[in-house]
């Protein structure tokens, strides 16, 4: 997938510590399609490449818009952002990719929490461009940490959009119980947002007797792993058959790449799938955010990134 440059052609502070980047091609030209749920890879200064969705209307060409949250637990992508990038700058991006579409549904309910509003702002202006039926939670800690309140506020759907604040009083915060209570067939849910979030969402659903393929989730960032009983494993080349150890204290890519077997990778955090590889023989320590539960326990593909193994040797089919 090849690289677009891009001019920031705005920078706007969205809310507290969160901003906004309006990207457009350097002659005016319409920029690849997209769809809601998109993302896109921007090299960010540093040499780091981090994933943003696209949190304006699909319908448009001349634009990307993306929002990203200054983390100072972020490993330098965030306050690259901030600081380093400014109005006229050129960036480099991959064109969009969707690992969150929306399906077809005869409702959407979509929950979001702090900067996991992105992927769900852009979904919100699409179901309603379509008049479907659909409901959105926004949950943050503070209105002045509550990125695009005004624009939605002020969107013809604002009607659907329910803000919920953790510093405000109790009756206006997500009765998640009260929402889910009632599973329904034609109902989709889509949530994004801090790990723990997820978490609440996902669970309360599944404890409600809501179904899995009914529940949708994009993460942003991957959760700590506990590394302490990390040992080390061998991976096996099928094209070659060589066989490489991959010591207790880095990582299938890193490793590999030291023996001249590059893995495209981008996130780094098992959350966007860019180095998926097809495991032939082994069973995976699956540490991602990407695969569903069923995924997984086929043992025929992972994240090397940050997977491991939990057999002596994974057969790669690399």
């Amino acid at each position: 997938m090849g690289q677009l440059a891009v001019k920031v052609l705005r920078k706007k502070q969205e809310a507290h510590d969160i901003a906004s980047f309006e990207l457009v091609k350097p002659d005016g030209s319409a920029l690849p399609g997209f769809s809601a749920g998109s993302h896109i890879d921007v090299q960010v200064p540093g040499g780091l490449t981090r994933q943003y969705s696209l949190c304006n209307d699909a319908a448009e060409q001349h634009r990307y818009r993306i929002a990203v949250l200054r983390d100072a637990a972020s490993r330098g992508g965030s306050t690259g952002m901030h600081d380093a990038v400014k109005e006229g700058d050129t960036l480099l991006i991959s064109e969009p990719r969707n690992h969150f579409p929306l399906v077809h549904a005869q409702r959407t309910l979509l929950f979001a929490g702090g900067i996991g509003v992105t992927p769900l702002l852009c979904m919100a202006q699409r179901l309603a461009q379509v008049g479907a039926e659909f409901a959105m939670h926004y949950c943050t800690r503070a209105p002045s940490r509550t990125a695009f309140r005004d624009e939605i506020a002020q969107a013809p759907w604002a009607d659907r959009v329910n803000f919920h604040f953790d510093d405000g009083d109790a009756a206006q915060k997500l009765q998640l119980e009260q929402v889910l209570a009632q599973p329904e067939a034609g109902t989709h849910l889509y949530v994004c947002g801090p790990t723990g979030f997820i978490d609440w969402v996902v669970k309360t659903a599944d404890r409600l007797g809501w179904g899995k393929d009914q529940v949708h989730l994009e993460y942003f960032g991957a959760a700590p792993q506990d590394t302490a009983g990390d040992r080390a494993f061998q991976v096996k080349i099928a094209s070659s058959g060589a066989t490489y150890e991959v010591p207790a204290d880095e990582t299938v890519v890193h490793a590999l790449q030291k023996q001249g077997i590059e893995i495209l990778v981008s996130c780094e955090q098992g959350v966007c799938g860019t180095c998926i590889t097809r495991v032939l023989q082994g069973e995976c320590d699956h540490r991602d955010l990407y695969f569903t539960d069923d995924e997984k326990a086929k043992h025929d593909q992972f994240t090397p990134c940050c997977s491991r193994a939990k057999s002596d040797v994974l057969v790669l089919d690399l």
